[in-house]
């Protein structure tokens, strides 16, 4: 049985680059993606470091991984938004993405659709969706992301996001948070809702 691309940590082993290679980037721009072994979970997490001032401390953003949105252009959310202007900022001034494979804030792909069946069926917003399935409102552990970082010997960022838990989560785990940079706000009428909830949670909206 052939094993899994980046098995869960063993006891002994730092995470560390696993393979790191040139990915031609529409525009002509040229970034390198990366992958990582002996992270704290399974997922196939990658980096993409984007070109550019060879900076202390730069810009960063985490990207849980949406399919309905980052592909398929979902107006239900603002995730695709949010990774178009991370790519655009990150191009045009060089930084790394963090890309995660967190669908659904965690509970993946099939369970994100569950819970859109629920919000639709009763009306509820995307966490009390999550509860009514049994989860926890954002199963998302951003520690893998600090890891992926100091893997590449980054220690401090200037953090791409509106949400204050990943900056929290990052100094817990030994990245320093030099600045929040917030992303703008993308509001439409099919995720007027969604962005409400959010900014109810604290996002920085």
């Amino acid at each position: 049985m052939a094993l899994a691309a980046n098995a869960a940590r063993s006891t002994t082993e730092k995470p560390a680059v696993q393979v790191r290679t040139p990915l031609v980037l529409d525009g002509g721009i040229t970034a390198e993606i990366i992958s990582f072994r002996n992270l704290s979970d399974t997922g196939e997490h990658v980096a993409l470091v984007f070109p550019g001032r060879k900076l202390k401390t730069p810009l960063v953003r985490l990207h849980s991984e949406c399919l309905t949105g980052d592909v398929f252009g979902s107006a239900h959310c603002d995730c695709g938004d949010q990774l178009r202007e991370a790519r655009e900022r990150l191009s045009s001034e060089g930084g790394i993405l963090i890309y995660l494979r967190q669908e659904g804030r965690g509970i993946g792909l099939y369970n994100k659709l569950r819970a859109y069946e629920v919000q639709h069926a009763r009306g509820l917003d995307t966490f009390a969706a999550n509860r009514h399935l049994g989860f926890a409102d954002d199963q998302r552990n951003f520690m893998v992301a600090a890891e992926m970082l100091t893997a590449l010997g980054i220690e401090s960022v200037r953090l791409l996001t509106n949400n204050p838990d990943k900056a929290a989560s990052l100094a817990r785990n030994g990245i320093s948070v030099e600045m929040i940079v917030p992303t703008k706000r993308y509001e439409k009428d099919a995720n007027r809702r969604y962005l409400e909830t959010k900014r109810n949670r604290g996002h920085l909206l």
